[in-house]
């Protein structure tokens, strides 16, 4: 699976790494953060249906693909994901598609990434040897603030900033 590289610090406020491809590019410790094409995909996904919320819109995968520049079929499957998680709701028919299953302020980003990349923030085990106790302690500290930033951006968030400011999932 392909990885974005995104800038770290403060989780909410992110921009796109483009100095390198989706693939990687960016040096192994140089202050980026690795994410899947997948989870990036699905959370672009989450941050339009988002905008189209308020409206009661009823987004078509075609549509979702082409604003987001996605490819459809791979698309199709992260709705499904994202659908069979709780996160959307799809609609049959001529005028079917998704929609958001609860408002944009109820889903964080948190819930995107337990449904995209299941148990993604699990503590560290990895305690043995002389530093192990030490390495897994440090882990579990940078993935409890972590997931604490991921919980704190909800899709409204994602909806409301300017596209100009770079904020992009």
């Amino acid at each position: 699976m392909g990885e974005i590289g995104l800038e770290t610090g403060f989780f909410g406020a992110f921009s796109r790494d483009f100095s390198g491809s989706a693939t990687g590019g960016a040096p192994a410790c140089g202050g980026t953060m690795k994410l899947t094409v997948k989870l990036d995909y699905a959370c672009r996904a989450l941050a339009q249906l988002a905008k189209r919320y308020e409206r009661g819109e009823v987004s078509s995968i075609d549509e979702l693909a082409g604003v987001e520049k996605v490819p459809a079929k791979y698309l199709a499957q992260i709705l499904g994901e994202l659908r069979n998680g709780g996160l959307v709701e799809s609609r049959r028919g001529k005028q079917g598609g998704y929609l958001l299953a609860r408002q944009p302020s109820d889903i964080t980003l948190r819930d995107a990434i337990a449904v995209i990349e299941g148990d993604w923030f699990a503590a560290a085990s990895g305690s043995e040897g002389e530093s192990g106790g030490a390495v897994a302690s440090a882990w579990n500290a940078l993935r409890s603030d972590l997931e604490s930033s991921a919980r704190a951006v909800t899709l409204a968030d994602l909806a409301s900033r300017e596209t100009s400011a770079m904020y992009y999932i």
